[in-house]
């Protein structure tokens, strides 16, 4: 999830949809999704996307919802899907999972209580992106012709390296890890109302005067997904010690401090594992019939739920569809 620290040394602006019109955009899959999954939970009756075997499949009213604004703004996304986790990420990952555990007990707690509004918010925390979600999610996304990445590792590092290939436009996430991977544009708040936000990843280092490797070094000061920062260390002064003392290690000697495996989380933003095995078309022809019955028929999901955003994919195969859809 990177570190929110990061925001106040990142160079960030609003910017108008209407200005992203025509371009490409990789999405942070697992970002995006999760943040629709937990919305949707959030709002929505459980009994309105669980099957009768009691699947819940939250994620296909997320995905239905939230794929027209791209669409009616003339954006290709591009879905980028995690791989192998590192084991650096363990410690965040249990962190998370321990988190979870206490939401579900909290959980349990309010519903023996009654307690319906922090049954919908607890219900929402304790939500995971199981393997039928990712799975369900890919077919559906495969039916509305929507491309899709297989990341080797982070779908984060992934859509960033696309991106300084110049194979997209734009990486999509609400991380501010993307300027850790060299991302040159990254649009944040695609899951939210109104237009997003744009940050540059040149703008960023020109205004903080640090080099990609000293931004690296003052995030993992900080505290990254792959280590705990330094007690005392927030942005203002890991720019001041880096300023002093050139880079991530001097720093650590100087003070007489140590993270574990510094050298290998450095690598990882600054060169993670990476595939060029990907293809962006940017003509789609997707199957909006079979893509309905999928969500209504074959997983159960309240035909109600998401009329309206396949209306809306289908008009904006109409209203932009002369030279970018098929």
């Amino acid at each position: 999830m990177g570190n929110a620290d990061l925001r106040s040394l990142a160079a960030i602006e609003d910017v108008a949809f209407e200005d992203l019109d025509g371009n490409v955009v990789a999405v942070d899959a697992h970002n995006w999704l999760y943040r629709y999954l937990t919305t949707t939970v959030k709002f929505t009756s459980d009994h309105k996307y669980t099957t009768d075997d009691g699947e819940e499949v939250a994620n296909l009213i997320g995905v239905v919802q939230g794929l027209p604004k791209f669409f009616e703004h003339d954006l290709t996304p591009v879905f980028v899907f995690d791989g192998a986790v590192t084991e650096l990420k363990d410690d965040e990952v249990e962190k998370r999972r321990e988190q979870r555990e206490k939401y579900e007990e909290e959980l349990e707690d309010a519903r023996e209580a009654g307690d319906s509004v922090r049954v919908a918010k607890l219900d929402s925390r304790t939500q995971r992106l199981t393997d039928t979600i990712v799975q369900t999610t890919r077919d559906l996304l495969e039916l509305l012709d929507v491309p899709v990445v297989d990341a080797p590792a982070e779908g984060e590092g992934q859509a960033a390296y696309m991106a300084r290939q110049g194979d997209v436009d734009y990486v999509g996430t609400e991380d501010y890890d993307a300027l850790l991977f060299g991302a040159p544009y990254t649009l944040r708040q695609l899951t939210s109302s109104g237009d997003p936000e744009l940050m540059d990843f040149e703008a960023t280092l020109e205004s903080t005067g640090l080099t990609w490797e000293q931004l690296v070094d003052a995030a993992i000061l900080m505290g990254t997904d792959f280590n705990e920062g330094i007690s005392g260390i927030g942005p203002k002064t890991a720019v001041k010690l880096l300023d002093e003392h050139g880079d991530l290690f001097a720093v650590l000697e100087a003070r007489g401090d140590h993270i574990d495996h510094a050298d290998r989380i450095r690598s990882l933003f600054l060169d993670p594992t990476v595939s060029d095995d990907y293809e962006i078309p940017t003509e789609l022809d997707p199957d909006l019939e079979a893509a309905r019955a999928f969500v209504t028929e074959e997983w159960e999901v309240d035909a109600e739920e998401v009329r309206r955003g396949f209306e809306r994919i289908d008009e904006s195969v109409v209203q932009t569809g002369l030279d970018r859809w098929t």
